[in-house]
């Protein structure tokens, strides 16, 4: 069993998702830590961020503090334009999610399942509000789909797990899962660990998880 390990921030896993996506790519990131990674892609990447609210070619925050307040993102932050961006209503943006237009999807998630199951919109919970948003578009018309999420939940339980309990976003979507503890791969044969974060081991990472895992 691991002795110690230390699980990534929010910007290391945000980090850890702009460094694998393709040059060449439209990419959505969704609300939370996904809007993170406008932040994280090095100058000279040739990635382009779209919201959908609307906007293609999607900066991070002005880093100058100047905030317009019609320059959003699915999070309600701050953004900027880079050069060439474009403007669209609602209808347009959605013709590009669900056209098959958006080349990786990156989003949140409250369950993900052995079989790429998400479940990203509703606990259920009482006293919880659901928020669809365009997720289930997404899914459905991207070309890629990864989550990317705290491994665990506030009290331990495990967010990747053999079949969802929460309502579902979309079945057999996600590709990819980044947490703060490991890279897994979505795959025919199970679910497949690509990496881990220093200090911590196989048998370790498999009890924090609801789902059977395998070795790279």
């Amino acid at each position: 069993m691991s002795a110690t390990f230390q699980r990534l921030s929010r910007e290391e896993m945000a980090r850890a998702v702009a460094m694998d996506i393709p040059d060449g790519s439209y990419v959505n990131l969704g609300i939370g830590i996904p809007t993170l990674i406008s932040k994280c892609l090095p100058e000279g990447r040739d990635v382009i961020l779209h919201s959908e609210n609307g906007i293609l070619g999607m900066g991070p925050g002005p880093k100058d503090g100047t905030v317009d307040p019609s320059l959003l993102n699915a999070s309600k932050e701050p953004v900027s334009l880079l050069a060439g961006a474009s403007i669209c209503d609602h209808s347009m943006s959605f013709a590009m999610m669900r056209g098959g237009h958006i080349d990786v999807s990156v989003l949140g998630a409250f369950q993900v399942a052995s079989n790429g199951d998400l479940a990203n919109w509703d606990t259920g919970a009482p006293d919880a509000i659901p928020a669809v948003g365009g997720a289930m578009d997404l899914v459905a018309g991207a070309k890629k789909v990864i989550v990317v999420m705290e491994h665990t939940t506030k009290d331990g339980k495990p967010k990747i797990v053999e079949a969802c309990t929460y309502p579902l976003t979309g079945a057999g979507v996600v590709n990819r899962i980044y947490t703060d503890c490991a890279v897994i791969d979505v795959t025919q044969d199970g679910l497949v660990v690509r990496s881990m974060v220093p200090g911590l081991d196989f048998q370790t990472l498999q009890a924090m998880t609801g789902a059977p895992l395998h070795k790279a």
